[in-house]
């Protein structure tokens, strides 16, 4: 059979529902599996507790990734994401915190460090010091067929059961031979291996059924990395025993792909391209399991395909593949699907390019909403490239190096250069005229997105161009960085966000999605009680952008100052799970090697409810279009009104404020509160931008203030500062993020801790008065 893909077979599908508008191959990444992870000291309690509430919260400030996460919500988000504490293991870009779980016997995180090739264990009973307790070493274990776990093998996935079986997916040092999944007891941080199981190539992702009858292991089977060998794709259903203990060899069932091999067998849509290097199998070799969701009943695993663009669903009780679903395309030309497609168009862009997306999803994730099951993937996209193979292309560079150039008559013809689409890349598998001469049609990777889909491979939701435009306003100056660097437009040209993991949570009632942004960093939060009706809470950046570590002498001086870079694996944990009764959640970040836990907590806000009251569109609000149409514009256009108060402020001193978003030449008149006090006036300059200085009084109490900013045109946007008291040369005077203004309470250690709650300890929380769409 052929491994070639036709034009056609990346369309929609047919009854599919519309778009709703709202790294390097040769550097492999490993996947991650969201779980839970432990909590915060109950605030009631805290508070009976002054004295050991102030030292808990200096704990937690020390052990914190940065001062100031970046943090802008909507007007009426029920809740926002504050950091609460970093495990740190001072590794840089090699993997060391990847997949965390929780154990709510134990109060045990279980984090991958790839680097080190082994789990390690954390007491996680004070999320503000998050501590290293124990090592599970996988090397060495003795496997049931007689093998043994070699020095070199890589830890990639982990699970844990309620009774405490911990399972862990561990790649062989050589990729393309069979992997392995390992067992341990959560309860003996340092206890050896129980046993293990030989499973397929490359075990990436391991789930568990929600009764812990069974693991569910995605064998991706990559290539060789010179392309000399690739192995078959699989997924592995293991029943596992009652006890604390490994299975046995003939526990472990796969599930391959053999019955699409015949040609007409695979459904229209998955992407099967590239070199043929597995004669025999060429159909399961590109089939590449990536992560696995496993539905309530615990009778079927969605596991994701990802550079074959689909989702395979597994029927657990016979280990069989039972349908493969196709997930199309999403058409970048309409309204509110757009993208930014270049690092060199000198600003943000996002537009309507006539350009389709690949979803591509990385992570998979299931909930249930009105007696249905849902899935929920976060649409990172990724590259074929082995050996001599090299997938992707610069649509500059089609027409050149061999490569057929895009048709005379196609809608990007005219738009090749680097300001348009000509630095994007695009995949050369798919797009080809009958003929192969020129490129209809361009794909690429990824849709810069998450989705909801049926278990029938349905489109509900997606997101359209919300998640760009999310960071385009947080972080006007680092939109699209990478995680390496950070600079400006980094990834605009690849994959923009990129969307690599999401997990999902129940809270108050409300069901909430949580997307990592994986090479820009950050977390934002929808509301998907409703899939239909999908709503964005808040977003959290725990990273400081004036540190770039690629620009760095040393990098590894700067290494914890720089914060979570690169975050890979969610895990959240749930009121009921939590030892202290309230959600938070846990995200391991690979570039930075730390593991931050964050509160999932009320600021204040409105109680979340079912039917949420505002959102993006389930219907596109334009008709596709053959070129972008608009202008694309550096800044985001007037309305979006931001204002950020860089540095400390200090009473009886001169403080700054930088606004931005505003329309050229407007008016913006600015007070700074609890007393309201007038700051002045300020103009937009043309690119309506501005800055606003003024002197704090001597008077001012020290603590948590709020300067807003507002203009007839643009609205009005308001900043959560600290004062610290005139005088004072130690930053924590004031305590951990500042206190809040008098309000009556009681103790300091009260007024302390609900500061730090109020302000993220030490987070600027950028609040906008005006609509909450992005």
């Amino acid at each position: 059979m052929p491994i070639s893909q036709s034009r056609s077979q990346l369309g929609p599908r047919p009854g599919g529902a519309p778009v709703v508008a709202a790294g390097d191959a040769a550097a492999r990444r490993r996947r991650r599996r969201p779980a839970a992870l432990a909590a915060l000291a109950a605030l009631a309690a805290l508070a009976a507790l002054a004295a050991p509430a102030v030292a808990i919260l200096a704990t937690a400030e020390r052990a914190l990734a940065v001062e100031q996460p970046i943090v802008v919500s909507a007007p009426d988000a029920p809740f926002e994401l504050a950091p609460l504490g970093t495990y740190r293991t001072g590794v840089i870009d090699a993997g060391a915190s990847e997949i965390v779980t929780f154990h709510p016997g134990t109060d045990r995180l279980f984090v991958v460090n790839a680097d080190a090739g082994v789990v390690e264990v954390l007491d996680g009973a004070d999320p503000s010091a998050p501590t290293q307790i124990g090592t599970l070493t996988t090397a060495g274990a003795l496997a049931a067929d007689g093998s043994t776990v070699p020095a070199g093998a890589v830890a990639n996935s982990v699970a844990v059961r309620a009774d405490g079986l911990v399972v862990v997916a561990v790649e062989s040092d050589v990729k393309t031979d069979a992997g392995w999944l390992v067992f341990f007891d959560a309860a003996q941080a340092d206890a050896p291996a129980l046993g293990a199981v030989r499973v397929g190539a490359l075990p990436d992702m391991v789930a568990l059924t929600p009764d812990g009858g069974r693991a569910v292991v995605a064998n991706e089977g990559e290539p060789a990395d010179d392309f000399s060998v690739d192995p078959q794709g699989s997924v592995a259903v293991v029943d596992l025993p009652d006890d604390v203990a490994a299975p046995a060899q003939d526990a472990v069932r796969i599930a391959d792909f053999h019955a699409y091999e015949a040609d007409g067998a695979l459904p229209e849509g998955v992407r099967v391209f590239g070199p043929t290097v597995n004669a025999e199998y060429p159909v399961s070799a590109n089939l590449e399991p990536e992560y696995a969701a496993i539905s309530a009943d615990g009778a079927h695993a969605y596991v994701t395909l990802q550079e074959a663009n689909a989702i395979a669903v597994v029927d657990l009780a016979d280990a069989e593949v039972s349908r493969i679903l196709p997930l199309g395309s999403k058409d970048h030309s309409v309204d509110g699907a757009g993208l930014d497609p270049s690092d060199r168009d000198g600003g943000i862009a996002i537009g309507t390019w006539p350009v389709r997306g690949l979803y591509l999803p990385d992570a998979i994730t299931s909930y249930a909403a009105d007696g249905a099951t849902y899935l929920v993937t976060a649409n990172e996209g990724d590259a074929r490239e082995w050996g001599d193979y090299v997938e992707p292309a610069r649509v500059g560079d089609l027409g050149s190096d061999g490569l057929p150039p895009v048709c005379d008559d196609a809608p990007a013809a005219a738009l090749t250069g680097d300001d348009a689409l000509g630095r994007l890349n695009v995949t050369t598998a798919d797009g080809l005229s009958d003929d192969g001469s020129c490129y209809e049609e361009l794909f690429a990777f990824g849709a810069r997105s998450f989705s909801i889909w049926t278990t029938d491979g349905e489109l509900v939701f997606d997101s359209g161009d919300q998640l760009e435009r999310l960071v385009a306003d947080a972080l006007p100056e680092f939109f699209n960085s990478n995680h390496t660097e950070a600079n400006l437009e980094g990834r605009s040209d690849d994959k923009g966000p990129e969307p690599e993991a999401v997990a999902v949570g129940e809270v108050d009632g409300s069901t909430y999605a949580f997307v990592a942004f994986e090479r820009v960093g950050g977390i934002a939060v929808f509301d998907v009680t409703r899939p239909d009706d999908v709503r964005w809470v808040t977003y959290v950046n725990n990273r400081d952008f004036a540190v770039s570590l690629e620009d760095a002498a040393d990098p590894q001086a700067v290494l914890d100052s720089a914060g979570d870079l690169g975050p890979e694996g969610l895990a959240f944990v749930s009121a009921d799970d939590s030892p202290t009764g309230s959600p938070l959640l846990a995200v391991g970040n690979e570039v930075s090697g730390t593991t931050t836990l964050y509160a999932v907590g009320d600021d204040g806000g409105p109680t979340p409810t079912p039917s949420p009251t505002g959102g993006p569109t389930q219907e596109p609000t334009g008709e596709p279009t053959p070129s972008p149409t608009a202008e694309p514009t550096q800044e985001p256009t007037a309305g979006e009104l931001r204002v950020a108060v860089p540095g400390e402020v200090r009473a009886g001193e001169e403080a700054s404020a930088t606004v931005s978003g505003a329309a050229a030449g407007e008016d913006l008149a600015a007070t700074m509160f609890s007393d309201p006090l007038d700051v002045g006036t300020v103009t937009a300059g043309a690119d309506g931008v501005a800055t606003l200085t003024w002197t704090v009084p001597a008077d001012v109490a020290p603590g948590a203030h709020t300067l807003r900013v507002e203009g007839p045109v643009s609205g009005v946007a308001e900043v959560t500062f600290t004062v610290l008291a005139a005088g004072s040369d130690d930053d924590g005077a004031a305590s951990p993020g500042g206190s809040l203004p008098s309000t009556g309470a009681g103790t300091p250690a009260l007024v302390a801790l609900l500061a730090a709650f109020a302000v993220g300890t030490g987070a600027l929380l950028l609040r906008r008065a005006r609509a909450a769409r992005i």
